[in-house]
């Protein structure tokens, strides 16, 4: 990306987390392939349009999740806000402004999410 060239979204790679610095493979009580814990996610919830042809979306980013739990996880989020969305890259998209209806379907999924911008 050229420098001074805005983007809404992070790449789908700038968004993976490393591990922390006292994590070393092998230690833990559970496998190294499992995601974090719910709670300690950095979930965000933000509205936008950009890129959408003018039309509010809703965009929840930050979710470490298999791709089979974030899909149940939308179908869950769709069902609670009463709209449609998808999953790309990642990222879940709800159509609307969905932040109250997703910031409270994620809390009763287990999660701690924020919400983002303005």
């Amino acid at each position: 990306m050229a420098k001074g060239v805005w983007q809404e979204f992070s790449r789908p790679e700038s968004l993976q987390r490393s591990p922390g610095p006292g994590a070393r493979p092998g230690q833990g009580g559970s496998s190294g392939a499992e995601p974090s814990a719910k709670a300690q996610q950095r979930v965000r919830v933000q509205r936008t349009k950009a890129g959408k042809g003018g039309k509010l979306v809703t965009a929840i980013t930050g979710l470490e999740a298999p791709e089979a739990e974030l899909k149940a996880l939308l179908k869950q989020l769709k069902a609670h806000a009463g709209t449609g969305g998808t999953l790309k890259d990642g990222v879940i998209e709800l159509q609307g402004d969905q932040v109250a209806p997703a910031l409270a379907a994620l809390e009763q999924a287990g999660y701690r999410p924020k919400q983002a911008g303005g």
